[in-house]
């Protein structure tokens, strides 16, 4: 097997795992479980607790102690012994732990998948501004594949769609431990403290540039797992209307959900192009207007008609919202960081995206919903819309504020 293939499957492995609850798992929580949308909010909030510090701590001990494929195999294989016990709980105190614990293991993985991908490819020559992208397409090819998989058998309202996605946790595991190793980079001086604890990352936001950057990561953070949480609540909330209840958009709601993620394959493809073309700014503020998009279509999207067409398009729009930030703003650290503090910047990127942001977007989105909801019936029309203004707002200050001069010869010589 070719080290891309198999860089590849490690790749498929990491987002079928996420996969297999991630969009379902509101649904469930909300449907099946009985909680509000603030006790969901909390639940999904983990997920930017974890993503605070965790993919920081992961990066230092993969930048010093432990090399990152070893790592990222002992995580996936305590992750799986965590979600078989998310699924026997039933209580919202019990779960929010479990699955708190899983997610401080998890969140890291998505930047040390990048760590060792980047590092693989690039001690094996190969050029990774080109080579990483149609890689990582299959990591969102195992997402939709998982989303399928769960809707199909039914199990997105029961709770066989963790032990699911334990089961192939434990997979991935074993799996990591079979990849060429990547070694440590040692260097020969001294560290101070600060640096051991990888706060030497900090230093870059004493470049404006680079401070107004992960501000705007932060905020744009916040939109990223809003769709991602309520989306299938919000089609599944459609059966209680008589004419709908019976219309594919709500008895398959993952499947079309998973159309985004499908957008998102098809996207990733494009980044190449678009980035020598437009630079890093246009990229990220094209993701912007993109999540505008995505959320006001939601706001006058239904099962049936140009209410569907509308979802149709809302989960077309997703893939350039999703990738069109993610890869630019990783592409940018990557680009803008010294070398030795490379893997935790990229951890304090996540930590601005997938920390901070998706707390203030879960727990925010938690509070709105449960505003709009009256007698159990939520104002869905009222709530996206609530979303597609904020993110207006953070286009509009980040097509003012941010500062920076495309080079697209800078593009070519990532790395090299």
């Amino acid at each position: 097997m070719g080290l891309k293939f198999r860089i590849t499957v490690m790749n498929f492995l990491q987002f079928f795992v996420w996969g297999a609850w991630l969009l379902s798992f509101g649904k469930y929580m909300a449907v099946t479980l009985h909680f509000s949308g603030s006790q969901i909010g909390s639940i999904f909030m983990t997920l930017g607790i974890a993503s605070l510090f965790m993919p920081g701590v992961m990066g230092i001990i993969a930048d010093r102690w432990i090399s990152p494929n070893k790592l990222y195999a002992i995580v996936h294989l305590l992750g799986a012994g965590l979600l078989f016990l998310a699924a026997k709980q039933t209580d919202f105190d019990s779960l929010y732990i479990v699955m708190l614990l899983y997610l401080m293991l998890y969140m890291p993985t998505i930047a040390l998948d990048n760590t060792v991908s980047y590092c693989l490819l690039e001690k094996n020559g190969y050029d990774i501004v080109k080579d990483f992208p149609p890689i990582r397409v299959w990591g969102t090819v195992g997402f939709i594949i998982a989303v399928w998989i769960i809707d199909l058998f039914g199990w997105g309202l029961t709770n066989m769609q963790l032990y699911f996605s334990a089961a192939f946790s434990l997979v991935l595991g074993l799996y990591s431990l079979t990849l060429p190793n990547c070694p440590i980079e040692k260097s020969g001086s001294k560290k101070s403290l600060a640096q051991a604890l990888g706060l030497d990352a900090f230093v870059l936001f004493k470049d404006k540039k680079m401070a107004i950057f992960f501000i705007f990561s932060m905020l744009l953070g916040a939109a990223l797992q809003i769709t991602n949480m309520w989306g299938e609540a919000f089609l599944h909330d459609f059966i209680n209307v008589p004419e709908y209840k019976d219309a594919f958009a709500v008895t398959h709601n993952g499947i079309l959900m998973s159309l985004s993620q499908i957008s998102e394959t098809l996207f990733i493809l494009t980044i190449p192009f678009f980035l020598k073309r437009y630079g890093i700014k246009k990229v990220m503020l094209m993701s912007m207007f993109a999540w505008v998009f995505r959320f006001g279509l939601f706001g006058i999207g239904s099962p049936e008609g140009l209410g569907l067409v509308a979802l149709i398009l809302s989960m077309i729009i997703y893939g350039m919202a999703f990738d069109f930030f993610n890869i630019s703003g990783s592409l940018f650290v990557e680009m803008e960081a010294e070398p030795k503090i490379r893997a935790s910047a990229q951890g304090l990127f996540m930590i601005m995206t997938n920390g901070i942001g998706a707390m203030i977007g879960a727990y925010g989105s938690g509070l709105i919903i449960d505003m709009f909801t009256h007698n159990g019936h939520k104002d869905w029309h009222t709530i996206w819309l609530i979303f597609a203004a904020y993110a207006l707002i953070i286009a509009l200050l980040f097509m003012v504020l941010f500062k920076y001069k495309h080079n697209p010869e800078a593009m070519k010589n990532v790395h090299h």
